[in-house]
């Protein structure tokens, strides 16, 4: 069973999506539905701007989206998924390529999203730290033992975990994992704490967006990052997007329950091979590619 997966912020590099636009017609003109839906041209940033311009999370986010659904589109009948995921704004990428939100929706959601949880950061200082060789259940209890706001944001792969929370609460987190063996614990160069108590303005205004868009029956199951599990039920995939924001991204347990339940090659959809190296890590026999377009 073939499992397309989906990458989520961190993934964008200046120059994404520029190759698709110049070869195939059906990508320059969802480029420009984009641009028209956004307002600005997103893909000026995307083809020719400057990293620190792609990093803004109002622009991170759409750009993600855009590349990874745009080339599920051009894949055309060669796009056969059995299941599909995605890690973080992934998710809805994988909405949008399991046909539960159309091109356009997906787009409007993610721009909320993005615009939602930038407000959300500047709020109040807020940051991520990823924490590496140490066992997820320190890293909980450690989180728990700290003033502050400090949780278990992101269980990318065994030995890897991202938390989140108020700067201050970040630091003190970070001395005391390693104090207790990790190997590191590195403080991430991101604007705010998401997956964390901290975008819960951000997700209220995500519940609004989400309420407003038409949700259709999936074509294949998705394992959402909030229960892992095989998901099909519309108004179970709504209230799992809108939990995500809060909730730690599980990602180890989706691909695991993922091989459970049949897969066997994990295509990433998207710009670079972040998820492949996770989903090895995950399970080393696990097979993994990239889109090979012809």
């Amino acid at each position: 069973m073939n499992a397309y997966i989906f990458p989520g912020q961190g993934a964008q590099f200046v120059g994404m999506g520029l190759d698709l636009y110049e070869k195939y017609p059906i990508a320059q003109e969802l480029f420009e539905t984009a641009n028209d839906i956004l307002g600005f041209r997103i893909t000026d940033t995307m083809f020719e701007g400057t990293p620190d311009d792609l990093k803004q999370t109002k622009v991170t986010q759409p750009a993600i989206f855009l590349h990874s659904v745009i080339l599920s589109k051009v894949m055309g009948e060669a796009f056969k998924p059995d299941m599909v995921a995605g890690h973080s704004l992934g998710e809805f990428s994988a909405l949008v390529a399991n046909g539960v939100l159309n091109f356009e929706d997906g787009l409007k959601l993610v721009s909320q999203r993005a615009l939602a949880m930038q407000k959300a950061c500047e709020l109040q200082p807020s940051t991520m730290a990823a924490v590496l060789n140490l066992p997820d259940d320190t890293v909980e209890r450690i989180c728990e033992e700290i003033d502050g706001v400090v949780v278990a944001a992101n269980y990318n792969c065994p030995g890897q975990l991202v938390i989140s929370g108020e700067v201050e609460a970040i630091n003190t987190a970070c001395e005391k994992m390693k104090e207790a063996g990790a190997r590191r614990a590195l403080v991430l160069p991101v604007g705010g704490a998401f997956h964390s108590p901290l975008m819960l303005p951000a997700q209220e205004e995500l519940a609004s967006a989400i309420a407003n868009t038409t949700f259709q029956k999936a074509t294949c199951p998705i394992y959402q990052n909030v229960p892992t599990t095989a998901v099909v039920d519309a108004n179970a995939i709504k209230n799992n997007l809108i939990s995500q924001l809060t909730a730690p991204v599980k990602w180890t347990q989706s691909v695991q329950n993922m091989i459970n339940d049949g897969a066997e090659l994990f295509i990433e959809v998207g710009p670079g091979k972040v998820l492949q190296g996770l989903v090895r890590k995950i399970n080393p026999s696990a097979e993994t590619t990239s889109v090979i377009l012809t």
